[in-house]
């Protein structure tokens, strides 16, 4: 198999009952036939499953499904995905190990580069991604890792992967992309030199806002020890939490398409709005690394930002005027979504941080979701109109 459809809905894990559709494998644990064979499990001498908070089918059957999709090697299934932007940092660094990363990341991710990893004696370095040609001067002798998202949440900033995947084989660093937003149907970091891939599985795989999860990919040397990590830390995912997930990856093809559609026909109606300082979208003529985005994305992905006029309090009007789009701080639903980041999301950053990343006191950010797009624009209008 070597399409992206066909492998996403035909690899599954086999039982013998022969089943059509993958069973849930709701076990903590897994009985042995003999002394010998658990023996030979736990040394890595032979392949089965021990343990779910090793690894069970369901999560098996994710990995080998997201693997082919990103044309990784390997990889392993967490509990969120902040526990995969943990676990890919913390399994792969040291005390006295430095970060260099793109400024424009989740809150999250912010809070532990600049919070958590500090007291283990990890530091960070920020690069801005309008100055990325100038970043050899931000590395330092003990820089291991080079950590990017793109494109970035929420601002929709896009990094060259193929000068970070350049950049990081010049200096010997590990190259780690979020690659939540685009998900693998539509970017694939590892063919331009990433050396893991992270998801939020939580957002487009599961792609209908009922679990969390996340994932780690990458090569099978450098995943040994995010395995070993993950392993003796626990951030496992669950059984069910797995099939969801690996059921989603089924139809993520196809719901990525109708997320593009209509997000390209949202951004397209409001560019130009008077009541509007900007419109984003990575596919948008007028975004300034579009050419960037049409050169590494399949297409320009399901959100856009809208930035009224008027600040947070306008942003808030609008907000309470929806009627139709959900209000929440999920993303990459089949249902349209609005979050005002500068009040959520990434409300522990400064002002002058957020600004730093592009989100302004009045950026929305808007997940596209399935619905007909023309419901969609009749939504965002009239709460445009009602909150002046």
């Amino acid at each position: 198999m070597s399409h992206f459809e066909t492998d996403s809905i035909r690899i599954q894990q086999r039982s013998n009952q022969k089943e059509h559709s993958s069973p849930i494998y709701l076990s903590s644990s897994f009985t042995f036939d003999s002394a010998e064979e658990a023996r030979a499990m736990f040394a890595d001498e032979i392949p089965g499953n021990i343990y779910s908070r090793y690894a069970n089918p369901n999560s098996s059957d994710l990995i080998e499904k997201v693997c082919a999709a990103e044309g990784t090697e390997d990889g392993i299934a967490t509990a969120s995905g902040m526990a995969a932007m943990f676990g890919s940092i913390a399994a792969l660094l040291q005390q006295g190990d430095h970060v260099l990363a793109s400024r424009s990341l989740f809150g999250s991710t912010h809070q532990l580069l600049t919070r958590v990893f500090p007291k283990w004696g990890i530091s960070s370095t920020y690069g801005d991604i309008s100055d990325y040609l100038n970043w050899e001067k931000l590395v330092q002798p003990n820089t291991k890792m080079l950590f990017i998202e793109t494109p970035s949440n929420p601002g929709l900033e896009i990094i060259d992967l193929e000068w970070a995947g350049k950049f990081a084989a010049a200096h010997n660093l590990i190259l780690v992309v979020d690659n939540c937003f685009a998900t693998p149907y539509l970017q694939q970091p590892a063919k331009w030199g990433a050396h893991i891939v992270t998801h939020s599985a939580t957002k487009y795989i599961d792609g209908q806002g009922r679990v969390l999860g996340g994932l780690i990919l990458g090569s099978k040397e450098l995943m040994k020890e995010v395995h070993f990590f993950a392993r003796h830390t626990g951030p496992s995912i669950s059984p069910f939490n797995a099939w969801i997930l690996a059921k989603s990856m089924e139809t993520l093809a196809v719901r990525m398409d109708r997320h593009c559609e209509n997000a390209m026909k949202v951004a397209s109606y409001f560019e130009g709005n008077p009541e509007l300082e900007a419109v984003k979208y990575p596919f948008l003529a007028s975004h300034p690394q579009h050419d960037l985005a049409v050169k590494q994305m399949k297409a320009g992905g399901g959100i856009i930002t809208l930035t009224l006029k008027g600040g947070v309090a306008r942003a808030q009007r609008f907000i309470d005027q929806l009627q139709m789009i959900s209000v929440t701080a999920n993303l990459g639903d089949s249902r349209s979504i609005i979050t005002h980041p500068a009040s959520t999301t990434h409300s522990k950053l400064s002002a002058e941080e957020r600004a730093r990343v592009g989100i302004a006191d009045g950026l929305i950010r808007l997940s596209v979701g399935l619905e007909h797009y023309e419901d969609i624009l009749k939504d965002v209008e009239r709460a445009i109109e009602m909150s002046k």
